[in-house]
This record gives structure tokens, C-alpha cells and sequence, in this order.
């Protein structure tokens, strides 16, 4: 089945942008004609592809027809680059990864590479525990996540592992665990979370301490960088990459020595791609493994 070239290009504008009037306004013409086309594709393939909400939202149908045209661009971009051969042919690609990550080897990992292929970044920054739900629902075709397992169609590699050490300064530390990491103490200090999304430490605290989330004071500060600069700064205590706390003369002090938390990092990528962002797979695997631990190892 071929689709139709309008009416797959209002589907996914539509399916990006949340709602027909901002689709209207990116392909230049009235909502109503955009609204007819994405009707008239439905039709064509005899299933809603869109639920009316607001924002839009794809259905699990429109999903699947996402992902195949965002993979579909891709390629279309990479043959153009090639069979034009001109320096300013670029290509968009969407990925989802985990702040961590970004803050970590992902970058110095990619930035040579983007620049020489001219390549732009979509980037959506994410928990990763919940990128993988990006790439299902076609929004992005490549993310860094914690699930093993891979959907239809893709694959999942292993990158290796994100150590993590539950840290605060040692002013910190002194008024709020002057005995240590206890239940009782616990329940008073406050704790630095990225977002309410986060489950890292309500995890451990519930695992270790028997303390379920809400028991005790939480700050929710986005971002590795504002993260971190909030448990420098005595806010709270958190679990931070080992790689960010390495330095020998860093002020903070493990609270968990005997119990670090290690996370698996998988990469998920669609089985079909184009011949830039299997460059892009490649070169994200290579990095991540060099960098991270070998699962097991602390």
C-alpha cells in the first residue's frame, strides 16, 4: 500500500506538533484542509489514526504508521544527501536519552560525528525508565533506556552500566545522619530527585529502609548539572553517577557505601535505517561501552 504523500504529511505533523491548528500553520494551509486529509488517510487504511484530545494523540494504529514514516524521512533525507552531494544537505534525527547520559559520554561521544555529517539533533531528555515509551509510540527512533527487551521491528543492545553513589556534603550529612543512614533520620531529610518520575531513590529507601514515597521530604530539581549543584549546595542527598563524584578532592560523603545502585543502559534502534543513523547506533554503542561499566562491575 502506498500513502498518500499530503495526507501522510498531515498525519504527521498532526501526530508532532499535538493539534491540527499548529499543523495548519507548519504546511501553510487551513486546519480544515489538514483535518481532510488526515480523515481521508484513516480511511485509506480502514483505522483511526489520531485520538482528538489535546493534545492529539496517536492511536496504537497511528503509532505504527508514525514510526514507519519518521523512518521512512530518514532514509529519503540520506538518499537526497547522497545523490545531491552538497554540503548543506542535512538530517534531522529524534532520540530520546536520559539526562545522566547527556551530562556523561553521550556528547563527546556524538559531537564530532553530528558536525562532519551534518546531522541536527531532536532531543528529548527523559527518565530512563520511560524513553523506551518515546520510541514505541514513534515520537523518537533511537533512545537510551532501561528495557532489555526489544519491541517489533528493533533491536536492543547493551551499552553497559551507570553506577550511582547516594551522596551529600558533609555538613549535610552532619545535621541530618549524624548516626548514619537510618530509618528514623531518613524520614526527616530531604531528598533531591530529578522529577516525581524518578524512582531512584524512593526505590532504595523503600528496599532498604522500608520508607514508601511520600514518608519523607523531597526536592524535584530536572537536569544532571542544576541536580548535582542542588546537593552541593546542602539542599538534600541523592544518588548521583559515580563518574560525576570521582574527583579526589570532592566534598561529598557516600552515605551508601556497601550498597551502590548499578543501572543497565540498553540502546534501542529500528532494524531499518539509514545509512547515517546506523553510522549514529554504531558510534553510540562504541562510546557508551568504553565508558560505562561492564555490568556486574562497580
Amino acid at each position: 500500500m502506498t500513502l498518500d504523500p499530503r495526507q501522510a504529511e498531515a498525519f504527521l505533523a498532526v501526530a508532532e506538533l499535538g493539534s491540527f491548528e499548529l499543523a495548519a500553520t507548519r504546511l501553510r494551509v487551513t486546519a480544515s484542509a489538514v483535518s481532510q486529509r488526515v480523515r481521508a488517510l484513516e480511511i485509506s487504511l480502514g483505522h483511526p489514526l489520531l485520538l482528538r484530545t489535546r493534545p492529539c494523540r496517536a492511536t496504537a494504529t497511528g503509532q505504527r504508521v508514525l514510526q514507519y514514516l519518521r523512518r521512512q524521512a530518514l532514509l529519503n533525507a540520506d538518499l537526497q544527501a547522497e545523490m545531491s552531494n552538497t554540503e548543506d544537505a542535512t538530517l534531522t534525527i529524534s532520540l530520546a536519552v536520559n539526562a545522566d547520559s547527556l551530562a556523561s559520554w553521550f556528547f563527546p561521544a556524538l559531537a564530532g560525528m553530528l558536525v562532519r555529517e551534518r546531522i541536527l539533533l531532536d532531543l528529548v531528555v527523559e527518565d530512563q525508565d520511560h524513553t523506551y515509551a518515546l520510541l514505541e509510540s514513534g515520537m523518537v527512533i533511537g533512545c537510551v533506556s532501561t528495557e532489555p527487551q526489544s519491541m517489533r521491528g528493533c533491536s536492543a543492545e547493551l551499552l553497559g552500566t551507570m553506577n550511582y553513589r547516594l551522596v551529600g556534603t558533609a555538613g549535610f550529612c552532619k545535621r541530618w545522619f549524624p548516626s548514619g543512614l537510618t530509618r528514623q533520620a531518613a524520614r526527616l531529610a530531604p531528598v533531591v530527585a530529578y522529577t516525581r518520575k524518578d524512582t531512584l531513590h524512593s526505590t532504595f529507601l523503600l528496599e532498604r529502609l522500608g520508607l514508601p514515597e511520600g514518608a519523607y521530604p523531597c526536592h524535584y530539581v530536572p537536569g544532571t548539572e542544576a541536580h548535582l549543584a542542588a546537593v552541593r549546595y546542602g539542599l538534600g542527598y541523592a544518588f548521583v553517577p559515580a563518574a560525576l563524584i570521582s574527583s579526589p578532592d570532592s566534598d561529598l560523603v557516600d552515605l551508601a557505601p556497601k550498597h551502590p545502585v548499578a543501572i543497565d543502559l540498553y540502546w534501542h534502534r529500528w532494524n531499518v535505517q539509514s545509512p547515517r543513523m546506523d553510522a549514529i547506533s554504531r558510534q553510540v554503542m562504541a562510546a557508551a561501552r568504553a565508558t560505562l561499566s561492564a555490568p556486574g562491575n562497580p
